[in-house]
């Protein structure tokens, strides 16, 4: 699964846009637009989203899921939880 958040964060690290991501994942950029505007995970046609995912793998992107170790290495994002004040 990917979530709209990690969509937009993937295109941020790889300095594209909408428009570029659309074009290496074989889709349309309103389609690109529908997924990055889901708050949670993105829903929609499965095999969309394996495009999506498969393009932003190519393009040197690891998706990370929740509680998941990173095994390959290299730079990046994650998005904590927020913190708990007592």
């Amino acid at each position: 699964m990917i979530t709209g958040p990690q969509m937009r964060a993937a295109r941020a690290l790889l300095g594209i846009d909408q428009k570029t991501l659309a074009e290496l994942a074989g889709l349309s950029v309103p389609t690109i637009q529908r997924m990055e505007a889901s708050g949670g995970n993105v829903r929609g046609v499965v095999e969309s989203l394996t495009k999506v995912i498969a393009a932003l793998e190519r393009a040197g992107i690891e998706l990370i899921g929740e509680n998941a170790v990173s095994t390959t290495g290299g730079r990046g994002v994650r998005l904590k939880g927020p913190s708990v004040e007592h």
